[in-house]
């Protein structure tokens, strides 16, 4: 079985920065497709970046492209999402995600999630 526990959320004003990190037992990232998603109240959740199994490939939504980067640290066993120019429509609480296929991009159907973090922008 694969936890994933999500952390570095906080408090920021907008045009910060911060990074969250995903860490995992049981398995390693290596092995999984990963993806990170947020939440916001009242909203459904969405997509924000995904990393291949191959650590080739990425993909992110519109709305971060140019200012998050998803990463993997196969030493650490964790994944990370370098958030900057942070926005207030950013705020919302952050989940990692994995798999264990090639490629699952912006599916809502990963395996496995960790508990979410909350990353809260000011104005």
């Amino acid at each position: 079985q694969v936890q994933l526990r999500d952390s570095g959320g906080g408090l920021v004003q907008a045009g910060g920065s911060l990074r969250l990190s995903c860490a995992a037992s049981g398995r390693t990232f290596s092995n999984y497709a990963v993806g990170w998603f947020r939440q916001a109240p009242g909203k459904e959740r969405e997509f924000v970046a995904a990393l291949s199994r191959s650590g080739e490939t990425t993909y992110y939504s519109n709305s971060v492209k140019g200012r998050f980067t998803i990463s993997r640290d196969d030493a650490k066993n964790t994944v990370s999402l370098q958030m900057n120019s942070l926005k207030p429509e950013d705020t919302a609480v952050y989940y990692c995600a994995a798999s264990s296929v090639n490629w699952r991009g912006a599916r809502y159907d990963y395996d496995y999630w960790g508990q979410g973090t909350q990353v809260t922008v000011s104005s």
